[in-house]
């Protein structure tokens, strides 16, 4: 009798007809096969082995770079299930519309059964997913990005728990391209895309999308967060989660060099992108890592801006979209290296300075969380990381400060609601159209953000200790445009006050919308920054505030009825706070 797997198998291999099938076990001789058969195929192109030994380039589709938001789609029965946030197709119609696609898209084709989990092997909290793929590239990267293969049909047995996606690179016309998520089903289908957002179903697909429609029925939490580990002198770590959007610094946060490792306080790193947290047996909030590596934006990223990221990317690393030197390296704008003579663009062209940028905007690198100088001895723990704080953080010019406390979990809640980062002329013609992202989940929440916010405000009182809910901007420039914090290894003194205030040893102001530090609650020592500069990045005015509440609201408007009452009150408290505040809070 056959096992659901096996069924499920069978009725793809009918629907897309390969040449052959391929069950994927996760052992090197297979990652070698698999690579040899692209660098055969020009699928892979070889880096210079003696620097980035086992690592290469591989580019996709110029037409095909990004996560598709207008092509993603949530299919549930009720549209207002999904929400106003989301692109809606009820279930019917999506798979007539898709299915026929998927017929015989495999033809001449390799299938890959990719058994795979997310989470830590032995973790009960982790999840077991399977994608049928006609990519090796696909493949290659599961096997980097979860614990793909034989730990995966281990512990699944022959039982259905599992979540079944199909995924077909189709013809890679983007209109013919859709990522569909059945979340009442718990299936995922993505054709016609082989970029990782889109094709590396463990990712954004299962461990957030579907992921979140489950948390929610099953009181966990699936968030686009960081989790790292704040070590400080006495050898204490304190583990921290942390929501931004794209351009925010999230992985050069979770792996960041501190500035204070001479004081002892060191940064740790659990996860970067993606934090499942549960309420343990004591009441306290802990976090797994659904991911085994790094998908990251390859542009900006240097030996200071992230130098644990380029040292684990030296070895049995996937480069995509990057430029390639005449050395056969990876280039991208921002690694530092000037570019070079003889230096191929990310389309496989000869690049001259003049000719547009070397490496795609978004490229990309795959590693292993397990290259990574910075990597947690705990990454791996089972029964996940205790949690002791929560951040939210966004790109404001003007608006937010440094860092502010919530005054309860509803306020924080509200705080990682109202999220919000503002774009830039290079990506608008605009400057300051602030785009809101709440908890850095909008393209992420697998239903109606409405009763996502709920689910957060009924998490709290399940929890004995709720963490404590901060906000952080690095980004507040002066009247000149620069920026006037440095950021990233000094961002650790922005850490430190939170673990204060955790420990109860900070001092704080209050404010309209929360606590700020005090002037000399910050560890500054060594830093250069005037008390002039110190006190506008505190700063609160209430005036602007309350053209931002007033945004805020109209961004509710669009949840209706369905806008949970607590938000609402805390909306209102907020506008109350701030009418009585008409002079500028330091």
């Amino acid at each position: 009798m056959s096992t659901p797997l096996e069924n499920f198998v069978e009725e793809s291999a009918r629907l897309t007809k390969p040449s052959k099938i391929v069950w994927c076990d996760g052992s090197e001789a297979e990652n070698a096969r698999l690579a040899a058969n692209m660098l055969n195929d020009g699928t892979f192109i070889e880096l210079n082995q003696k620097t980035y030994k086992n690592s290469y380039l591989h580019r996709s589709n110029p037409n095909d770079v990004a996560r598709t938001e207008n092509l993603t789609f949530i299919c549930t029965h009720k549209k207002e299930d999904a929400g106003p946030t989301n692109n809606w197709m009820a279930p019917s119609e999506a798979k007539e519309k898709v299915r026929p696609l998927f017929a015989g898209a495999m033809k001449g084709r390799t299938m890959y059964v990719v058994p795979y989990v997310m989470g830590p092997a032995t973790s009960p909290y982790s999840k077991v997913g399977v994608e049928i793929t006609d990519s090796a590239y696909v493949a290659a990267s599961m096997r980097i990005m979860s614990r793909m293969g034989k730990a995966a049909l281990d512990r699944l047995g022959d039982s259905d728990n599992f979540v079944p996606g199909l995924h077909s690179l189709g013809d890679l016309n983007p209109e013919r391209r859709f990522i569909l998520h059945f979340p009442e089903e718990k299936l995922i289908w993505s054709v016609g895309s082989g970029y990782g957002g889109n094709a590396l179903l463990g990712k954004k697909c299962l461990a957030l999308r579907i992921a979140s429609w489950m948390a929610r029925d099953q009181s966990w939490m699936a968030e686009h967060m960081l989790i790292l580990g704040l070590e400080d002198s006495s050898g204490k770590v304190t583990y921290m989660a942390a929501a931004f959007p794209s351009a925010c610094g999230k992985t050069n946060l979770a792996m960041m060099v501190s500035a204070l490792e001479n004081q002892g306080y060191r940064v740790w790193t659990v996860g970067d992108d993606i934090a499942w947290m549960h309420v343990a047996s004591d009441g306290t909030l802990r976090a797994i890592n659904p991911e085994a590596g790094f998908f990251g934006v390859a542009p900006g990223t240097n030996a200071k801006t992230n130098p644990n990221v380029m040292t684990a990317v030296n070895k049995n690393t996937i480069f995509t979209n990057v430029a390639i030197t005449e050395s056969r390296e990876p280039w991208w704008e921002g690694i530092d290296a000037a570019p070079s003579d003889g230096m191929i663009n990310w389309k496989g062209e000869p690049w001259t300075p003049g000719s547009g940028p070397a490496a795609q905007p978004n490229s990309r690198y795959t590693v292993p969380a397990l290259q990574s100088p910075s990597l947690s001895s705990h990454w791996e723990d089972p029964e996940g990381v205790p949690i002791s704080a929560l951040i939210f953080g966004g790109r404001r010019a003007r608006l937010a400060p440094l860092v502010y406390e919530s005054n309860s979990w509803q306020h924080g809640v509200f705080v990682g609601a109202t999220m919000a980062s503002e774009t830039t002329a290079a990506a608008t013609g605009e400057v300051g159209v602030s785009r809101r992202d709440p908890m850095a989940m909008l393209p992420f929440c697998g239903y109606n953000m409405a009763d996502y916010f709920g689910h957060w405000l009924a998490m709290g009182p399940k929890l004995k200790n709720p963490p404590k809910i901060f906000h952080v901007n690095w980004f507040r420039q002066d009247a000149n445009g620069k920026f006037m914090w440095p950021g990233y290894g000094e961002n650790v003194r922005v850490l430190k006050w939170m673990l204060d205030r955790i420990e109860g040893r900070a001092a704080a102001t209050e404010t309209p919308i929360g606590n700020v530090p005090t002037p000399a609650s910050l560890t500054l020592d060594g830093l250069s920054i005037s008390r002039d500069t110190l006190d506008d990045l505190l700063r609160v005015d209430s005036g602007d505030w309350i053209a931002e509440d007033e945004a805020v609201g109209k961004f509710f408007e669009k949840f209706g009825d369905r806008l949970p009452a607590a938000i609402c009150q805390e909306q209102k408290a907020l506008a109350t706070r701030l009418t009585r505040t008409s002079v500028v809070t330091k």
